[in-house]
């Protein structure tokens, strides 16, 4: 619950950052972010695509690419390979297994089991295993084939001024112009786009599922088919794969062992002396009155050794010490739980130097 929760903090952050207002719908809890209404082409689909670079580096999943392409593309290129119009949606579903398969699989299906003519699909074979960046669309914009296409171009058009925003944004490195990606094609009427991440060679090893983790598109015609009056609404959105993203860092954590924290205490109230239970009660009061996150063990006359292993097994960073001899002195221990440093604070000082620790930390 811990990892979901702090992920899915993570997205609602960020989508709250670009201005999201919370839907009172389920859409929401999948973790969509939709930009709706008439707008200049490509400001937000741009948008869409740093919020998804925002997120994926937020949560630290490792290195990734966002591959892009555009559906009018890709009909285009339909179109300017030979494919009868009635293939289009087969054929599509089968250049989107481009990222599991092999072209040598993907083409014997096109043509074994779907009846696509060989030399058609040698054609499509051409492009769909192109990707990258600006230069790449500039290479389509000469292409002799699809240069004829007046989809494909207003779709290279688009993800030519695409491009310029993404660089302007900082984030054009991290997106892969890919003729491959071929999804969603029941509704996406122009920009598509997913999020993969890049397996490291240790991870190949520990076969890690690493798949799309998150994806999205613009879907111009969606809103329209669902209003009584056929308005349309322009709409450019985006998913994330939170189930798919919390099995991977789960996954990771057993591999490498690593540990989670399951509380947020940030300071724990200890003694080493019998009878202070009084004095813990009250220094504990003041730190929750400032907002400080803390623990105390709930027995009368815990040892010192024993409340020090709970904050090492829990994580907790610091610890405040109170016994004879600092209530004698006015003062209270302060513990660094990693490095066993021990300071002496003044006790009406002691909130504001916890604060600041916190703060540095």
């Amino acid at each position: 619950m811990v990892v979901r929760e702090k992920i899915l903090d993570m997205v609602v952050g960020c989508f709250k950052r670009h201005g999201a207002k919370r839907l009172d719908t389920p859409a929401f809890e999948l973790k969509d972010f939709d930009i709706a209404g008439q707008f200049d082409p490509m400001i937000p689909d741009a948008e869409c695509l740093k919020i998804m670079c925002e997120i994926l580096s937020g949560l630290q999943l490792g290195d990734f690419i966002i591959k892009v392409n555009d559906r009018r593309i890709l009909d285009g290129m339909f179109a300017v390979c030979g494919v009868p119009e009635s293939k289009f949606h087969a054929i599509c579903s089968s250049i989107d297994k481009l990222d599991k398969i092999s072209w040598k699989d993907v083409r014997h299906e096109m043509v074994a089991k779907k009846g696509l003519a060989p030399e058609v699909a040698d054609r499509i074979g051409d492009y769909v295993q192109c990707h990258g960046g600006v230069s790449l669309i500039e290479q389509m914009f000469q292409d002799p084939r699809l240069s004829q296409n007046k989809q494909a171009l207003d779709g290279l058009g688009d993800l030519k001024l695409l491009f310029e925003y993404l660089t302007l944004f900082g984030i054009a490195e991290k997106i892969s112009f890919d003729l491959s990606l071929a999804r969603g094609l029941d509704y996406y009427t122009g920009v598509i786009y997913e999020a993969v991440l890049l397996q490291t060679p240790a991870q190949a090893q520990e076969s890690f599922n690493v798949g799309s983790v998150a994806a999205g598109g613009r879907y111009d015609k969606l809103v329209g088919m669902f209003d009584p009056k056929g308005h349309k609404v322009p709409c450019v959105g985006l998913s994330i794969g939170v189930e798919r993203i919390f099995s991977i860092v789960e996954q990771r954590m057993k591999t490498f062992g690593q540990k989670i924290r399951t509380t947020e205490t940030q300071v724990f109230v200890a003694t080493p002396q019998k009878n202070f239970l009084h004095e813990r009660l009250k220094l504990i009061a003041e730190l929750w009155d400032a907002g400080i996150k803390a623990e105390l063990l709930y027995k009368n006359n815990p040892k010192l050794l024993t409340q020090l292993h709970y904050c090492e097994d829990m994580g907790i960073p610091l610890v405040v010490i109170i016994g004879e001899q600092e209530m004698k002195e006015g003062i209270i221990k302060l513990r660094s739980v990693a490095s066993r440093e021990e300071v002496a604070i003044k006790r009406e000082n002691l909130v504001a130097e916890i604060q600041k620790r916190l703060s540095e930390s």
